[in-house]
């Protein structure tokens, strides 16, 4: 956890990825014992596959090695230049985001419009600080924005959906010799 406090906020997407990546392949996703994965995990494998899918369309490894690469990929994964995105919070800290990398575009096609999803979750990832900081309750923050909740509601359950038509064009090789869906 202390780890996550130090690393900057731009690289949590890329931590969930990666968590994301493990969680995969320690289900042993395509076996035939493998559990389903939750509607969370879902998301996150999928977000993997695309940006990993992303990436390579790119000419990028998922995994570089040395500084120059790894800024590359980080550039692709990221995005470059000025954040497009900006959403300044009651507590006064602003989050910024890009547009124009390959996360931002496994947001649009899991989420539907990446802008929304930007605002909705960085509002409801932050209620909690908004309450202490304001001195009001989780509840009456949580009812000040509710709004924001039902669009992160409808746009996680979209992305849900989403997540499962992408796994389902993911297959791997069996031991039979023919591809097996995720």
């Amino acid at each position: 956890m202390t780890l996550l406090r130090r690393l900057p906020p731009a690289a949590l997407p890329l931590v969930a990825v990666l968590v994301a990546a493990v969680l995969v392949a320690v289900a042993g996703c395509g076996a035939p014992d493998a559990p389903r994965l939750s509607p969370d995990d879902a998301v996150r494998a999928a977000t993997r596959v695309l940006t990993e899918d992303c990436l390579a369309r790119r000419g990028l490894p998922s995994h570089p090695s040395g500084a120059r690469a790894e800024q590359r990929v980080s550039d692709a994964l990221f995005g470059a230049g000025r954040p497009q995105l900006a959403l300044t919070l009651p507590t006064g800290y602003t989050v910024r985001a890009h547009t124009d990398g390959c996360l931002a575009a496994a947001n649009r096609r899991l989420y539907g419009d990446d802008r929304r999803w930007f605002r909705a979750s960085v509002v409801v990832d932050n209620l909690r600080p908004e309450a202490e900081k304001s001195g009001r309750s989780l509840a009456r923050v949580r009812a000040l924005h509710r709004p924001e909740i039902a669009a992160y509601r409808r746009m996680r359950a979209h992305a849900r959906v989403q997540a499962l038509s992408v796994l389902e064009g993911v297959r791997t090789p069996s031991t039979n010799g023919k591809d097996t869906p995720h």
